[in-house]
């Protein structure tokens, strides 16, 4: 049974879906691995390393496809190949399924898709599936770096004989794994961070990290509420969120950097950053958002451009952080959706001699949750 890995139909994209490692770990399982001549190049994987890794190498998108039991991808695959599919291939990636406009296609063709980002994250057997953690964590991080570059001026103090340098004042809006990698990274470069996000439970991993908490006052029950909900099935009062957004506000306005990280599947990003916020801030300053390809956390900002305000503030249109750290984000990605796949293995209880065989099982909290179609039907829920 094959594996086909593609390359990415963006230039945009540079990470691969599966890595020579990967291939190994599919041997080792029992699958045969091909991919198309040059899917790994822009991750630093060149076709050699796959063939001694023991995959073959197709010449073309249309030869993986039609070889392959199993189709990995990290995006969503282009329309010609969609087309090539025929019933019962199985389709395994970041689908972006709620904005995914070939749902009906794939079911027409009678595919199985798995869009990776459905995976249910409280699940502790899901935690080494979870592409979007995975990506997240390496985003934060060059989110940070990325913004340095941006900026005029170093990140930490400077005590010289010429004077002393302020560190610089870094404000994360949003504290999930993006988040919390960038509070860490602003910290290990020397910068004072503040933090926000709507869950005020997130105050005591900010704090952990050296990071200051945006306090915004609640009252007793809202708290309460907060804390036994864990903070993601709490719906703030009005007064909250118009508290939270002045002490925000406050904080953005005396920031030299800003990271913004919030993003809802199925929806378009949170607006977070007014164009009346970013005409408070000082010139030189330099916003990072990382929601610019899902409508953006900041008024204005453009995916993959950088623009610069009327009074000098940058603003970073970063879309696609995970492909700038192609080679690692590959890695982990990889290593992902080997763990899945080896959950669409049939078990083959004492019979060494059995052949490799698959199990699809929609009832499965894990296969159920991740398909988006499966015998001819859509499964995804609209939102």
């Amino acid at each position: 049974m094959k594996i086909g890995v593609i390359s990415a139909d963006i230039t945009s994209e540079s990470r691969v879906a599966i890595t020579p490692d990967a291939v190994k770990k599919l041997r080792k399982l029992g699958f045969e691995v091909v991919i198309q001549s040059g899917a790994g190049q822009a991750a630093y994987y060149a076709d050699e390393l796959y063939q001694a890794a023991g995959a073959d190498i197709a010449s073309s998108r249309t030869e993986v496809i039609t070889q392959s039991k199993i189709i990995t991808t990290v995006n969503d695959l282009p329309a010609e190949a969609t087309e090539s599919l025929s019933s019962g291939q199985i389709v395994i990636g970041m689908l972006d399924p709620y904005r995914n406009t070939q749902l009906d296609t794939y079911a027409a063709k009678g595919a199985t898709v798995f869009a990776m980002e459905l995976l249910p994250r409280t699940l502790s057997r899901a935690q080494n599936m979870d592409v979007l953690s995975s990506q997240a964590n390496l985003a934060g991080y060059k989110a940070v770096l990325l913004a340095a570059n941006e900026y005029s001026r170093p990140f930490p103090m400077f005590m010289t004989s010429a004077g002393t340098v302020k560190p610089a004042k870094v404000v994360i809006l949003g504290v999930g794994v993006a988040g919390l990698q960038a509070i860490a990274t602003a910290k290990r470069l020397g910068a004072v961070v503040e933090a926000s996000d709507l869950r005020p439970t997130a105050r005591e991993q900010v704090e952990s990290l050296g990071g200051k908490w945006l306090d915004v006052p609640m009252s007793a029950e809202e708290a309460e509420t907060a804390k036994s909900t864990g903070g993601y099935a709490w719906t703030p009062s009005e007064q909250y969120v118009k508290d939270q957004a002045a002490v925000v506000d406050k904080a953005l306005s005396n920031a030299d950097i800003i990271i913004t990280t919030a993003q809802i599947p199925g929806r378009n990003a949170p607006r977070l950053v007014h164009g009346a916020t970013l005409a408070k801030m000082k010139a030189g300053s330099v916003l990072i958002d990382m929601a610019a390809g899902t409508g953006g956390n900041v008024e204005g900002s453009v995916p993959d451009q950088t623009i610069t305000t009327d009074n000098g503030v940058r603003i970073v249109g970063a879309a696609n952080i995970p492909s700038m750290l192609a080679a690692q984000s590959s890695d982990l990605y990889a290593n992902n959706l080997v763990n899945f796949i080896t959950t669409l293995i049939a078990p083959t209880g004492d019979d060494a001699s059995a052949s490799l065989a698959l199990n699809l099982d929609m009832e499965d909290e894990i296969q159920g949750a991740l398909a988006v179609t499966h015998d001819s039907q859509v499964r995804l829920a609209k939102r």
